[in-house]
């Protein structure tokens, strides 16, 4: 395929990710009941996001020029992606990246976030005849020429031995903070809510611990966080929330409650599923250095990546700070 039929391909898949598109509303429905994570309000909103993100005409074509993808592919390479399964769609990234740069892909998609890649890859398919020869779901990713892998700490181990003589880009835990100085409007602090709460907190792009000033004011962002009382409705998640809530208590320590979720101090930046936690920071403290952290994804603040905005990335917005397209474009 030319790259002008790539990208006229992504961007009518966009189309496809709409509420009301043929096929879409039931991906979406069997979505959210084989993983009972995937709340409807969040395949959504994850859809929304790649709509309005990934699957731009402008943003494809801004893509391909800088990285000076050239208008036919003579040498695709076979990629073999394995992608996540802790939010809808969280593989998407690496598939329109792939996609555009020409090369072929096999994609073992996450048992967890099945069904709705089966449907990108078969909406994709039925775009180009070509495209049916450039992307395909597969069981085993074997003789692939490069992998992109996705997964934990314990998964990124395993991926490193069988992958190991082909390039590839492997992913491991990240997590995600927020500075506050106590001066964020309630619309800011509203947004940190989205940061905090979207998709129950799975993502590695989701605040799992903020930094705050001696003296913080936490109730504006209690007030917040109420917004999101609701994800104590699910089964699973106030199973952790209570299961939280006790070891906070047997422990005697202090905590704060929105309703759905606990807040406590802790230095560590991963928090459990229903915790935030919260550092209480100097002025004078080195603030670079607590951010050093090879483990973060983003950090959101006033500047940094803006309230609200840690779960909507763009094109250029690369996982692991790894530069996905450089990678692609070296693989010939």
């Amino acid at each position: 395929m030319k790259l002008e039929e790539r990208i006229r391909v992504l961007s009518e898949l966009a189309a496809f990710l709409a509420p009301g598109a043929d096929g879409w509303s039931e991906a979406a429905a069997k979505a959210s009941a084989a993983n009972a994570w995937f709340h409807p309000r969040f395949v959504e909103g994850a859809a929304a996001q790649i709509r309005q993100h990934y699957l731009q005409d402008s943003l494809l074509n801004s893509l391909a020029r800088r990285y000076a993808i050239p208008p036919n592919t003579t040498d695709p390479r076979t990629v073999g992606i394995v992608m996540a399964g802790n939010i809808p769609l969280v593989g998407m990234h690496d598939l329109v990246c792939t996609f555009l740069s020409g090369h072929r892909l096999h994609i073992k998609p996450s048992e967890r976030d099945h069904t709705l890649i089966t449907y990108v890859v078969d909406r994709i398919r039925s775009l180009h005849p070509e495209a049916a020869e450039q992307i395909a779901v597969c069981d085993r990713l074997n003789g692939c020429d490069a992998y992109i892998a996705t997964g934990s700490d314990n998964t990124a181990r395993h991926f490193e031995r069988y992958f190991s003589s082909r390039p590839n880009i492997i992913r491991r835990n990240r997590t995600s903070v927020a500075i506050l100085d106590g001066t964020e409007r309630a619309e800011e602090l509203q947004g940190l809510a989205d940061d905090i709460c979207q998709y129950y907190g799975l993502g590695c792009r989701n605040v799992t611990q903020i930094l705050v000033p001696a003296g913080y004011d936490f109730s504006p962002l209690l007030e917040a966080l109420k917004a999101y009382e609701w994800l104590a409705e699910a089964h699973r998640y106030k199973n952790n929330l209570d299961y939280q809530m006790t070891l906070l208590i047997l422990n005697r320590r202090y905590y704060m409650s929105s309703g759905a979720l606990l807040l406590t101090e802790d230095d560590a930046p991963f928090s459990p599923i229903g915790q935030l936690h919260y550092r209480f920071v100097d002025p004078n403290d080195n603030i670079s250095e607590l951010l050093s952290s090879q483990t973060l994804q983003c950090i959101v603040g006033k500047r940094y990546t803006p309230f609200g905005q840690a779960q909507s990335p763009t094109l250029d917005s690369f996982a692991d700070g790894v530069d996905t397209m450089a990678f692609l474009r070296s693989l010939g």
